[in-house]
C-alpha cells in the first residue's frame, strides 16, 4: 500500500514539475510558461500543461509590464537598456506560445514588442554611447575600457549608432597597453637561429592570448616603427643567461644476471606419454649498459617595464635545463633472464648526441611554458 501511494504521488509530483505547476506557483513564470509549452508540443491535450499556459501567461504580461512602469518611473543608470531586456523576454516568452498550436489555441493573441522595440533600442544605444562619452572624458585607462564597451553595445543594438565608430577607435586606443617585446640576443652568433625560434614563438603565444581586440597589444619593434608608436606602455627584456653545453658523459656498468624463473618442463611419464610440468629453473647471464649522457641549461631573464616612468615592473629569472640520456648494451646468457626493460637497452644503438643548436632549444621548452604563464599572469590584469 506504502509503495502504490509512494508511486502515485511521484506521478503527480513528476507531472506537476513537467506541467510548469510548481515554477508558475514560485512566480518563474518563464519556466512555468517553457515547461508547459513543450508539455503541449508533445501531449496537446494535458490539463494542467493549458491550466499553466491560461492562468500564467496573463499572470507573466502584467508582472513585466509591471516590472518595465518600475524601472522607467525610477531615475536608474541605464534604464532603457533594461527595459529592452524585459521587452525581448516578452518576445521570447510569446514566440513560444505561437510556436506550438495547442497553445496558441489557450493564447490568440500573444504580446509582441515591434515598433516599441525599436523605439527602446534607439533609447538604450543613446543611454550607452553618453554614458561611453562621461567615461571616456575621464581621459584614464579603466575608464577608456568602459566606455569603449558601451560604444560597443551601443552599436551592436544599433549598428553605426552617431559616430560610435570613431568613439570605439578613439577609446580602445585609449584602454589599450602597448606593448615593445625587445629581439631576444642570443648567446653567441651559433644559437641566433635558435633564440629567433623562440622569440617568433613568444611573440605567436602572447598574440593569441591577447589578440588585437583587447586591451594588451604586442609589438615587435619593427611592427611598432611601421604603427608609428615611438612611446609604447611598456618595453618587455628578454635575455638568456649561464647557457652552458655539458661535456659528453660516458658511462659504462656490467651486471651479472641470476634469477629463478618457472618454465614448463616435459616429464616422460610412459615410452609414447609425456606430460609438462611447471619447474623452477636458474638462468643466468651478463649484461653491460652504456650510458651516454650530454647536459643543456640556463637562465631566461624576463623584465618589464614603465616605459614612460622608467619604472620596473617584474623582473624574473627562469630557468630550464635538459638532459640528453641514450642507453644500449651488449648481453650474454639466457634471454629469459632478462626484464622488459633490460630488453630495451640491448636492442637500442649507439647514436651521436645532438647538436649544440637542438639542446639549445631543447632546454628552452620548459622555459618557453613558464614564460608564457609568467605573461599571461602579468597582462591579465591589464586586459
Amino acid at each position: 500500500m506504502k509503495k502504490l501511494f509512494y508511486l502515485v504521488f511521484l506521478t503527480i509530483f513528476i507531472g506537476a514539475c513537467s506541467s510548469g505547476k510548481n515554477a508558475l506557483d514560485k512566480g518563474n513564470y518563464h519556466e512555468a510558461i517553457g515547461k508547459a509549452v513543450s508539455r503541449l508540443s508533445n501531449d496537446p491535450d494535458n490539463r494542467k500543461a493549458q491550466q499553466v499556459v491560461r492562468e500564467g501567461y496573463p499572470m507573466a504580461i502584467d508582472y513585466y509590464q509591471e516590472e518595465i512602469d518600475q524601472i522607467l518611473s525610477g531615475n536608474e543608470r541605464l534604464k532603457w537598456s533594461k527595459t529592452l531586456r524585459v521587452m525581448e523576454q516578452v518576445n521570447l516568452l510569446s514566440d513560444q506560445v505561437r510556436r506550438v498550436p495547442a497553445a496558441r489555441r489557450l493564447v490568440p493573441s500573444p504580446k509582441v514588442y515591434t515598433s516599441e522595440l525599436n523605439e527602446v533600442k534607439n533609447k538604450a544605444a543613446d543611454e550607452h554611447y553618453q554614458e561611453g562619452l562621461q567615461l571616456l572624458q575621464r581621459q584614464n585607462r579603466e575608464d577608456a575600457k568602459q566606455a569603449f564597451l558601451n560604444f560597443r553595445e551601443a552599436d551592436r543594438l544599433v549598428p553605426n549608432f552617431q559616430d560610435v565608430l570613431a568613439k570605439m577607435n578613439e577609446s580602445k586606443e585609449l584602454a589599450t597597453v602597448k606593448v615593445i617585446v625587445e629581439p631576444l640576443p642570443a648567446p653567441s652568433m651559433s644559437y641566433e637561429l635558435t633564440a629567433d625560434f623562440f622569440y617568433n614563438q613568444v611573440m605567436e603565444a602572447m598574440n593569441n592570448r591577447f589578440p588585437a581586440e583587447s586591451f594588451v597589444n604586442f609589438y615587435t619593434p619593427d611592427e611598432a616603427e611601421q604603427a608609428g608608436l615611438k612611446y609604447p606602455d611598456m618595453l618587455m627584456r628578454l635575455a638568456f643567461y649561464d647557457f652552458y653545453v655539458g661535456k659528453p658523459a660516458h658511462y659504462e656498468e656490467t651486471q651479472t644476471l641470476d634469477r629463478i624463473i618457472e618454465e614448463k618442463v616435459p616429464v616422460k611419464v610412459s615410452r609414447d606419454s609425456t606430460r609438462y610440468e611447471i619447474q623452477k629453473v636458474r638462468r643466468t647471464g651478463k649484461i653491460r649498459i652504456i650510458t651516454d649522457e650530454v647536459a643543456s641549461g640556463g637562465l631566461l631573464d624576463v623584465k618589464i617595464e614603465d616605459f614612460q616612468a622608467r619604472k620596473l615592473l617584474l623582473d624574473n629569472k627562469i630557468p630550464g635545463e635538459f638532459m640528453w640520456r641514450n642507453r644500449y648494451g651488449i648481453f650474454v646468457g639466457d634471454e629469459e633472464v632478462l626484464t622488459p626493460e633490460e630488453r630495451k637497452i640491448i636492442n637500442n644503438k649507439a647514436i651521436l648526441p645532438p647538436g649544440p643548436q637542438d639542446l639549445f632549444l631543447e632546454f628552452t621548452r620548459p622555459i618557453y611554458s613558464r614564460l608564457n604563464e609568467t605573461m599571461t599572469n602579468f597582462f591579465r590584469r591589464y586586459n
